[in-house]
């Protein structure tokens, strides 16, 4: 607390944005009290309402503000009221990385290793074809890649998300490996019309979508000090699988759409390409979303020359 605030403390009255009830009141609080501290001392009074289930915001149709943000910065010290959100139970975002991506690992090999509990038993004693077989390995790549990402590269600016974020991400996942393992692993899978060609062609470029992806998470990781929510403007490394950031904001997501597609053309399965483009359709908005706070946090400095996800075009 500042000396020019010390003595300069007031009456806080914390009001529901919806339905203009109060929540509580804090005595004694200072004009330099963070939106974090804040959060605390609610916790202290209201025990099921921990700090990452509650969002401020200065006014009750407003933006939520920054856990960094000051009270005095806000106005709240003239106003001597803030209004609150519940975001709801919450749950940490490696749990939620972790089970959205160790479902699709294990489900995948389920129809390939095991393609008699899905297809029947005469399943299990026909030959599958060679793009099915790299089929099952670049899913199990991936999907091992982002549950090794999560635990050891992602730095979250967040902690945690919406508890029912699970059960939609889930749903998501699953059921698109459930769709694309079913016709990839079926008994009467039709191989790719350009035969050995075409197969490794879909395989070198996931494999260097998947490279370039990963290349692109730990650029970022180094981006980011532990432990803090620091932003800065991302610039390509000395790997040149980096230098895609002179084009697009997003390049892991460039690379993402890169590798699905690789793998669609490989195994040439119309469910390949339908997740493909869902893929594509998420990561699009997420993109354009990153794009636009990049170029409001650093409204002078970001690169003008940056798209979103898709150079030159998105």
């Amino acid at each position: 607390m500042s000396a020019k605030n010390q003595g300069n403390t007031f009456r806080l009255e914390v009001l529901k944005a919806r339905g203009n009830g109060v929540l509580t009141s804090i005595d004694n609080i200072s004009p330099d009290t963070t939106i974090a501290e804040l959060k605390k001392r609610v916790a202290q009074q209201k025990s099921q309402l921990y700090p990452d289930r509650q969002s401020y915001r200065a006014e009750p149709t407003g933006k939520s503000v920054k856990d960094t943000q000051k009270l005095s910065e806000l106005n709240v010290d003239k106003t001597k009221k803030i209004y609150f959100k519940d975001l709801g139970p919450q749950i940490g975002w490696s749990t939620v990385f972790v089970a959205e991506y160790a479902g699709p690992l294990f489900m995948y090999l389920l129809f390939y290793i095991r393609p008699s509990f899905i297809y029947g038993s005469s399943a299990g004693s026909k030959p599958m074809h060679f793009a099915a077989h790299l089929g099952a390995a670049c899913w199990t790549f991936h999907y091992a890649k982002r549950i090794l990402e999560t635990l050891f590269v992602h730095r979250f600016s967040h902690s945690t998300m919406p508890l029912f974020n699970l059960f939609k991400n889930c749903s998501y996942y699953w059921g698109f490996t459930a769709l694309v393992s079913y016709f990839v692993n079926h008994p009467k899978y039709t191989p790719p019309s350009f035969g050995y060609a075409q197969i490794y062609l879909g395989l070198a470029i996931f494999i260097l979508n998947e490279i370039g992806n990963l290349s692109i998470h730990l650029l970022l990781r180094d981006l980011r000090p532990a432990g803090t929510n620091q932003r800065r403007i991302p610039y390509p490394n000395k790997n040149p699988l980096t230098n895609l950031f002179h084009l697009v904001s997003c390049p892991n997501y460039t690379y993402e759409i890169g590798s699905w597609l690789g793998f669609s053309l490989m195994t040439q399965t119309l469910t390949a390409l339908l997740f493909t483009f869902a893929g594509t359709v998420q990561m699009t908005i997420w993109a354009k979303q990153k794009h636009r706070a990049y170029k409001k946090d650093f409204p002078d400095k970001y690169p003008k020359q940056r798209k979103a996800i898709i150079p030159f075009l998105i």
